[in-house]
């Protein structure tokens, strides 16, 4: 490539399977990762070639979002699925990979927007680089194109790609009805999480299978795993953001104990608690304007209790389902890529 990706970094697939299962897991893959470098790249130009737009602040604002986007893990699931069911090619599903990206991109401007988000993996938010209307917009305009994108495929995979937004939504409002409020307890947690991680996950693989041709039990593999990895994925995520590192997370810590959403590990936790300590978590848990030392007491109160051991032990039960999962897919480099990244997932400490 002779010009910056829209991810605003270097491309190099190793430094994105590095960062999920560190250097001795990403050694083993030395063979494919040239492939899937390629692949990566063909799917950045894509996102790329759909970005501009008559405004000029519209462009970068776009730009901007998409080069804070996170690790492009969902385009590099989507190419080694691909790839795992014996496509020489992953150019029919560039434009699928590209649309998924942008929805994902879309949803992390708005999530910060809803959060009040400074930062966003090490940079400043949309929200606070561009104000919150263009924040705003931009995000608008990124599910736009996505769909724009889309559109090249038949209608199922369109309706899809629909059903997850619709889903992503509905997870949204499920949070926002359970916000400061710890006894609405696991199932709705779960729901949740279906909705605003795992459901884009899932329709995204279904949907690469079915352009592979597949018969329906492998394009119900793919799915399963998906909406496994995507639970997983986000287990851990939440489990870090109390008890992981800022630095390496490029993020602020304790954003759902600030923001009141509960999580499967203050869920966790509050249930393992002593009725003193219990009462304490839940008036801290409920504070609508929480200082820094009421978050690191809430961190310190979950700590007494092994609720992250558990939580950890629970995100790599779901990898492990997910694996399950694909066991119909044909064995190879690429089917071992796609397990090695699902308990990735479930270990990551970024």
């Amino acid at each position: 490539m002779t010009s910056p990706s829209p991810e605003g970094g270097d491309p190099s697939l190793e430094a994105i399977v590095t960062a999920t299962f560190g250097v001795d897991g990403s050694s083993q893959f030395a063979d494919v990762l040239p492939v899937l470098v390629r692949d990566l790249a063909d799917i950045d130009w894509r996102v790329a070639e759909v970005l501009s737009s008559t405004y000029a602040q519209l462009t970068e604002a776009a730009r901007y979002a998409c080069s804070t986007g996170g690790k492009r893990v969902r385009p590099l699931l989507m190419a080694a699925a691909h790839r795992s069911l014996g496509a020489t090619s992953t150019q029919p599903i560039h434009s699928l990979a590209a649309a998924f990206q942008l929805i994902h991109t879309a949803t992390l401007v708005h999530d910060d927007v809803i959060d009040h988000a400074e930062t966003r993996r090490g940079r400043p938010s949309m929200l606070r680089a561009f104000g919150l209307p263009l924040a705003i917009v931009g995000g608008d305009y990124l599910f736009v194109r996505a769909f724009e994108l889309a559109a090249e495929y038949p209608r199922s995979i369109i309706m899809r790609c629909g059903e997850s937004c619709a889903d992503l939504v509905e997870g949204e409002v499920l949070q926002e009805s359970s916000r400061f409020d710890l006894s609405t307890g696991r199932a709705h947690y779960f729901r949740i999480v279906e909705r605003k991680t795992a459901a884009i996950i899932a329709a995204a693989l279904a949907s690469v299978a079915e352009i592979a041709g597949s018969a329906p039990p492998l394009v119900d593999a793919l799915q399963g795993y998906g909406r496994s990895l995507g639970i997983a994925f986000q287990i851990r995520d939440d489990l870090l953001d109390v008890v992981g590192d800022a630095d390496l997370l490029g993020k602020p810590l304790y954003s759902d104990l600030r923001e009141g959403n509960p999580t499967l590990v203050s869920l966790e936790a509050y249930a393992r608690l002593d009725p003193h300590h219990q009462a304490e978590f839940e008036r801290l848990f409920q504070l609508r304007r929480k200082r820094t030392k009421h978050l690191l007491r809430l961190r310190e109160l979950t700590l007494m209790t092994d609720a992250p051991a558990t939580v950890a032990r629970e995100a790599t039960e779901w990898a492990e389902r997910g694996i399950r999962c694909i066991e119909p897919l044909p064995p190879g480099p690429y089917r071992n890529l796609l397990e090695r990244l699902a308990r990735g997932a479930a270990e990551r400490r970024f």
